[in-house]
């Protein structure tokens, strides 16, 4: 098994608190003093707004060493939306904050603060970093809108937050705590742009095999061009495929989570097809030229010394069948495999020979069709639940509710960890 890993709940801190420190410590060197409410109020808002701003863009970047402090990507990224969405509500308070503060004079001040004809350029530059933060956001909610679209307009994201820091530079001049923050979010949008979007620090890869693991799911194996990736067990990688003899790749970077290593770092993944580009890699060929970022995640890294339970729905096996392709289980391990139908089950011979070969392993699979699973009948047959370490990957209702069950069944909530890998 994996090597456990220590504290957890301090990883998962990691992201709000990068947050929370760079917000607050641009407040503290910018709280005024000695100024009317409302001026005080805009002011407050502005660089807290700026700050969470900032910090979003932070969370953003792809790079494995920093995930891993932040307490992984999926982690960073949903504090990074959190971040994106509070930072807009706080700079449209602003202008709002200062059109009081004029009302407080007279009328037709509140009206002219508000009004961008009677304003000059430099705050015409925050006006436009509020509009394109508005536009941005609203796409992040359009959840069925193509990626490769979704993508495109997410930059005018990045486009508004840096109209929003020209209009604060404009008007503050050469104040070190901006300065500071202009840096880190140049340093943030420069890194994912070219060494993400580009892929210019992913590590190349060949595809050498290609298996139909089950239906609408292939296995691809991927050998190093370069030094290879350290990935374990649980973890996962963005991939963006090439172009090969037959076949034309997306090269788009998307998220995969492996499904075996090896001692010379070849790498299986596995992949459904969900979506467009998926539904594409289906047809990937040997010889095809990918690139890989990565790993990312602590799925499965903090195994603990006590029985275990994996729960796993269809694609959702893949972190555990690289667990058990490493190594033999230390634990008493029971693995529930839930499944529509017997040509949607992946690696299910080698999971019925693990299930013979591995005393300490036991696996029960649940083919329900097109019904919900009996979650409660399946999991009667676990003994000393209340005593194992759950860990689950797969749809989120299906996890949903065997969360549920486990905790009618006295389950703590500390003892369950789950993996859904959702996000763009």
């Amino acid at each position: 098994m994996n090597p456990t890993l220590t504290n957890p709940t301090a990883r998962r801190m990691g992201a709000p608190l990068v947050a929370l420190s760079i917000t607050v410590g641009g407040l503290c060197w910018a709280f005024p003093d000695g100024l009317p409410p409302w001026r005080t109020a805009a002011i407050i808002s502005g660089w807290a707004g700026t700050g969470l701003l900032v910090s979003s863009l932070l969370l953003m970047v792809r790079e494995p060493h920093l995930a891993r402090l932040l307490g992984g990507l999926e982690l960073s990224y949903r504090w990074h939306h959190r971040c994106g969405m509070l930072a807009y509500l706080l700079l449209l308070c602003h202008p709002l904050a200062l059109a009081l503060d004029g009302w407080s004079e007279a009328p037709h001040l509140a009206w002219q603060t508000l009004d961008p004809r009677s304003q000059s350029w430099p705050l015409w530059l925050g006006w436009t970093g509020l509009l394109l933060l508005m536009f941005g956001l609203a796409t992040t909610f359009a959840v069925h809108l193509p990626y490769r679209r979704w993508r495109n307009f997410h930059f005018v994201l990045a486009a508004g937050v840096v109209s929003g820091l020209a209009h604060v530079y404009v008007l503050l001049g050469n104040d070190r705590m901006l300065l500071a923050l202009l840096a880190v979010a140049m340093l943030a949008i420069g890194w994912r742009l070219l060494a993400s979007d580009l892929g210019l620090a992913a590590r190349p890869y060949r595809v050498t095999q290609v298996e139909r693991a089950a239906a609408g799911v292939i296995e691809a194996s991927l050998a190093p061009c370069a030094a290879a990736l350290a990935v374990t067990p649980g973890q996962f990688i963005l991939a963006a495929f090439g172009d090969g003899v037959h076949y034309q790749g997306c090269g788009e970077f998307h998220p995969f989570t492996v499904s075996g290593i090896d001692r010379q770092g070849r790498l299986r993944i596995s992949v459904k097809a969900l979506g467009p580009c998926s539904r594409h890699l289906q047809e990937v060929e040997a010889g095809v030229l990918v690139h890989l970022e990565g790993p990312f995640g602590t799925f499965l890294h903090d195994l603990r010394p006590i029985p275990q339970l994996w729960v796993a729905g269809g694609i959702g096996i893949t972190p555990f069948i690289a667990e058990l392709r490493a190594q033999h289980c230390s634990q008493p391990t029971t693995l529930l495999y839930l499944y529509r139908h017997d040509a949607d089950a992946l690696f299910l011979e080698e999971l019925e020979t693990a299930n013979r070969e591995d005393p300490q392993f036991v696996l029960l699979t649940d083919a329900s069709g097109p019904e919900q699973p009996d979650v409660d009948r399946l999991l009667d047959q676990v003994s000393r639940l209340g005593e194992r370490q759950v860990h689950m990957c797969g749809p989120q209702p299906l996890l949903a509710e065997i969360s549920r069950a486990l905790r009618r069944r006295g389950v703590s909530t500390a003892a369950v960890h789950f993996e859904s890998f959702r996000f763009r």
